[in-house]
């Protein structure tokens, strides 16, 4: 049985630094032996079909694949459609009544606890707001992303320790369960 996946590449083919073609990346991930390979955006998305391994082998095996064909480690989340489809879902603010630049949602690689975000007094940062989720973190940035001080202070070490950490807008994480929806 196959099951359809997106692969998220943090960190590349930003400010013209770690390159990262998207041709190239569909065809590694088809020389790994993976089937239906599609890339979205230049930002690192690829979604495909594989009948072997599980999220963390399949992650592991394209960081792996990337850091041997470019030459420098990429961290890579894999997440399968259930998933993807789970935490659209999920979303604890009006996604349809905001604007796709004011949602966003960071995917973790693993469970992630309150804790993390303790010392974040959440009053000092309104009307920007965050809530945890499922291995993901939703992020209602009112005036986007990149004017977010919530943002800034979510990407500290002391939050993202021991855990990678990417962040995509709302229209890309609906893209994506579009993207790894099962054939009809």
């Amino acid at each position: 049985m196959t099951t359809r996946y997106a692969a998220l590449l943090r960190g590349i083919n930003v400010g013209g630094a770690r390159k990262v073609p998207m041709a190239d990346l569909r065809a590694l991930i088809e020389n790994l032996g993976h089937d239906d390979v599609r890339t979205h955006l230049q930002s690192g998305q690829a979604v495909f079909s594989s009948g072997h391994g599980d999220e963390d082998s399949l992650a592991a095996e394209l960081a792996r694949g990337i850091e041997r064909h470019f030459g420098f480690g990429v961290d890579v989340i894999v997440r399968d459609h259930a998933y993807l489809r789970a935490v659209a879902d999920a979303c604890p603010f009006p996604a349809a009544d905001l604007e796709p630049g004011q949602l966003h949602v960071t995917y973790f690689s693993a469970p992630v606890t309150p804790d993390r975000f303790a010392e974040i007094d959440p009053a000092a940062f309104l009307p920007e707001e965050f809530r945890l989720g499922d291995r993901a973190l939703y992020l209602y940035a009112p005036n986007g992303l990149g004017r977010s001080k919530l943002a800034e202070r979510l990407a500290k070490p002391r939050v993202t320790r021991g855990v990678v950490a990417t962040t995509r807008n709302w229209n890309t994480v609906l893209k994506l369960v579009e993207l790894t929806a099962p054939a009809a």
